[in-house]
């Protein structure tokens, strides 16, 4: 109605100028024309209807603009429930025309009806196809971002409920949107199993937001730390050192335990949990194992607490049996192996040190650490105890009689023996005769005709030697041991096989700068000086060759032989230079003897006598003048 009102006086407004030009122009013209419908109100329409006053007109419209709201798109505001669809919610919000929102965006109003106000958001007051298009799920989003927003500045607790799980932790709805809860936010104790989690709902505290993309991080362990950490000023303004107190263990490590005092952690050290040695707290204490534990100290600043398990029982020291005493026989474990020794566990708590001389009755030096091994067990003799100091030592090798004690009657002097090679040194070789009993052979004792530069260049660790006792030293327990006595001395007999000058075959095994080791017969060694090894064609002699060699020196106390070969090609020589001075000497002499008969037989000397006796006694002046020449 009030359109049509509107329309009607437009028109009357319209057409009245019209009737005015008309009366103007005539009049122009002419004299006026009085006519029948001069004195016609044209305000009224042809269908007999009034126009509104100025003052009624500003007045109705502002009465009709007053029942329409200001619509501004991404604003939030209320509708109502004008109309419901098997898919959509018809809301009026004041507007020209009503909006349509998709019945999914209401699935958590189940008993949404006609009449029922609701929250939502103007996406776009007039869309492609020119309707009003709304939505309450954006609106919600908008509402809960702006509340989440308010509770992270004020820090107020929340409720939200885990919808699922995600990476790295669980996706919670707060106030309708979704939000990230990080797996190291949900407890503070480590969780493994976020599935249990999913459909439960929580309080959290909002530590994080980020407003450009709209994200959210709640954390539920923020909640528990701030309880936590309220107990924890409770229960240290209450401790005392001394005091036991109940706790659970809560997680345990190498060097110890953490336990659960009711809000406040408290350390247990491995030390601390048993009075025996263990290598590992899992080996005495579970996990969430309710223990009885006793406060040993704490610091009020940093809020730390050092517990103790053990203590809680007596040390086992001061309730060691009587039956062990000095003497006595016990066994243990070994819990501890250092350079000096063992320490066997008696009793949890109750060590005694092997030292490394109580474990054999020989005299050679023990590894313990490659005698011992962690964990196993042996018997061994109570040496001296101390229970005031809390010390025991032992002893391995006095479940045994001393061997040593007897050591005349079962290993005399110049007995023969086998024995097993324990060690070697650069000087000589220790052998063990049995259980107790060793000694050692010297380098110099190994063999009558090698010489070694080392004794392992004649046996080795684990072989079988055979021994002659030369020697004991009862209070060092030592033996002094020879092998090569087993044998007579080969050198009285070498003495005459080479007497100085003979000439023997020989190889050359070993060469220096100063000289050659000769191999000769029976396995003897001999050495050659360099300028013995000098050749007839002045060829140098190299290892494995076979020459002939002098003996040029033999000392049977220093066991040393020196040969040549250089003297043997040279005596060579002189002998032939011998030979040939003995020929020329009875030519000579056989001359002579010529000369002296002829002279003898003729009286009287004739011209040719004399030429043959001219002729001889130059054959003997050129003799006897090459004779002289080759004395020279």
């Amino acid at each position: 109605m009030e359109e049509n009102n509107i329309t009607n006086e437009q028109n009357a407004e319209q057409q009245a100028p019209v009737a005015e030009t008309a009366t103007v122009e005539t009049a122009t013209t002419n004299a006026p024309v009085a006519t029948a419908h001069d004195d016609f109100d044209w305000s009224v329409d042809k269908r007999n209807v009034s126009s509104y006053s100025k003052a009624e007109k500003e007045k109705y419209d502002a009465t009709y603009e007053s029942t329409f709201k200001v619509i501004e798109e991404n604003g939030l505001l209320t509708g109502t429930v004008v109309g419901l669809t098997k898919t959509d919610v018809v809301l009026n919000i004041g507007f020209k025309s009503d909006g349509l929102i998709s019945l999914n965006e209401f699935r958590d109003l189940p008993q949404l009806k006609v009449g029922d106000e609701v929250e939502v958001l103007v996406v776009e007051k007039e869309d492609r196809d020119g309707n009003l298009h709304l939505s309450r799920k954006q609106a919600r989003m908008q509402r809960a971002w702006e509340r989440i927003v308010e509770v992270y500045k004020t820090g107020e607790v929340v409720t939200g409920t885990v919808t699922s799980k995600t990476k790295g932790g669980l996706i919670v709805d707060v106030y309708g949107m979704e939000t990230f809860l990080p797996g190291s936010q949900i407890d503070v104790k480590p969780v493994t199993d976020y599935d249990q989690f999913v459909g439960k709902t929580m309080e959290f505290k909002v530590v994080k937001v980020n407003e450009a993309i709209r994200n959210a991080v709640v954390s539920h362990k923020a909640l528990i730390e701030s309880d936590i950490e309220q107990q924890r000023v409770d229960i240290i303004s209450k401790l005392e050192k001394g005091q036991v107190l109940e706790g659970t263990i809560k997680n345990i490590t190498d060097f110890g335990a953490f336990i659960d005092l009711g809000g406040l952690d408290g350390l247990l050290y491995i030390t601390d949990i048993s009075w025996g040695r263990i290598s590992h707290p899992s080996e005495v204490l579970q996990m969430d194992q309710k223990i009885n534990v006793v406060v040993l100290d704490f610091d009020d600043e940093k809020k730390r607490i050092s517990l103790g398990y053990k203590q809680l029982t007596p040390h086992p020291w001061d309730t060691l049996p009587a039956t062990i005493t000095e003497g006595a026989k016990v066994k243990g474990k070994v819990v501890n192996i250092e350079d000096y020794g063992a320490f066997l566990e008696i009793l949890p708590g109750v060590e005694g040190l092997v030292h490394v001389s109580e474990i054999s009755w020989a005299s050679t030096p023990i590894n313990a650490k490659e005698f011992f091994k962690l964990g196993e067990e042996y018997e061994a003799v109570v040496v001296t105890l101390s229970k005031d100091e809390r010390k025991m030592s032992l002893s391995i090798k006095q479940l045994t009689e001393d061997p040593w004690s007897t050591i005349e009657t079962k290993f005399p002097l110049d007995s023969r023996h086998k024995g097993i090679v324990k060690n070697i040194t650069p000087y000589g070789v220790f052998v063990e005769l049995e259980t107790g009993i060793g000694g050692m052979i010297h380098i110099s004792d190994l063999s009558w005709i090698k010489r070694f530069n080392h004794p392992s260049e004649y046996t080795k660790v684990g072989n079988e030697i055979e021994v002659v006792i030369l020697g004991i030293d009862k209070d060092n327990r030592k033996l002094s041991l020879g092998h090569k006595q087993i044998e007579e001395d080969p050198w009285n007999t070498f003495e005459t096989i080479f007497p100085i000058g003979s000439i023997h075959e020989g190889t050359v095994v070993k060469k220096d700068d100063k000289g050659a080791t000769v191999q000769l017969q029976y396995g003897l060694e001999a050495y050659a000086p360099a300028r013995h090894l000098r050749t007839e064609d002045e060829k140098p002699i190299a290892v494995e060759d076979v020459k002939e060699f002098m003996i040029i020196e033999f000392d049977r106390n220093e066991k040393r032989i020196l040969v040549s070969h250089t003297k043997v090609w040279e005596q060579v020589k002189a002998d032939e230079k011998d030979a040939v001075k003995k020929e020329q000497r009875a030519e000579a002499e056989k001359t002579r003897k010529t000369v002296k008969n002829i002279q003898s037989k003729v009286e009287k000397a004739t011209l040719g006598d004399l030429g043959a006796l001219a002729e001889l006694r130059e054959k003997l002046k050129q003799s006897e003048g090459g004779e002289e020449k080759k004395g020279e």
